[in-house]
């Protein structure tokens, strides 16, 4: 690499600070730095998509038999943007982003708490709707924080350590083995701590198995979309280098 090439924060092989460092490290794998052209456009849209599907996630929404929330419409897009910046920028740029997601979700239900219990002004009749809405909010939030925290986590630990492994190829292994263990320990955490009590007896088993067999397919039938924007970040990154001999 050039000595112009900014270095890397992203969990680069061979870093100390970076977790999955400890496994071995495949000499084909590469990541760009988090300093790169587009990783702060990851990480704002990252953030917003997290933030609209908690909000939409206060309502409970059900298709026949099938019972989901409002989030399951972009909450799976978030996801992805965790693969994308993970296979990209490595575990301790996806790691940045997750934490950064989560201060702005604390920083939104502080400040819907605060318009919650101001009074409402002359002519305003729709306080008991707002309070029914997001005043629920908090709950998502703190589900989405265990759930989403631990696996998102997880998400990216395991695509970072499975590159490592098995360098370049076969990106199609690591997107679902990581999507896979995230996604479920994920859903299961945000159910029960969002709707325990509130969805019913088999109904919330219902909701559970939906959630996650639904977002693993939103993965796979994304794949093709995915596959492609890794490609293209990869190529326009600058500081997204591999060795001359590898084969793309």
């Amino acid at each position: 690499m050039s000595p112009t090439t900014p270095e890397s924060e992203s969990g680069r092989p061979g870093r100390a600070d970076d977790p999955a460092d400890d496994l071995p490290t495949n000499r084909l794998a590469a990541f760009a730095s988090s300093r790169g052209r587009y990783y702060a456009v990851f990480l704002a849209v990252f953030a917003a998509v997290l933030i609209i599907s908690n909000i939409s996630a206060t309502k409970v929404i059900g298709f026949g038999p099938i019972v989901t929330d409002g989030g399951a419409f972009l909450f799976p897009i978030a996801y992805i943007l965790g693969d994308v910046i993970s296979e990209v920028y490595g575990f301790k740029a996806a790691r940045k982003a997750v934490i950064t997601g989560f201060g702005l979700q604390i920083l939104a239900t502080f400040v819907f708490w605060l318009v919650l219990i101001s009074p409402p002004g002359p002519g305003y009749e729709n306080q008991d709707a707002f309070a029914a809405v997001l005043g629920f909010y908090p709950r998502i939030v703190a589900a989405s924080l265990v759930g989403y925290f631990v696996g998102q986590l997880l998400n990216s630990w395991v695509l970072v350590a499975v590159k490592k492994r098995m360098g370049e190829s076969k990106l199609w292994v690591r997107l679902l083995t990581s999507t896979g263990v995230g996604e479920f320990v994920d859903t299961l955490l945000f159910c029960i701590i969002a709707f325990a009590g509130v969805i019913p007896g088999l109904d919330f088993i219902n909701y559970i198995i939906v959630g996650f067999v639904y977002k693993v397919a939103v993965e796979v039938i994304l794949m093709p979309v995915t596959y492609r924007v890794i490609k293209i970040v990869k190529k326009h990154e600058p500081s997204y280098e591999l060795p001359a001999d590898a084969s793309r």
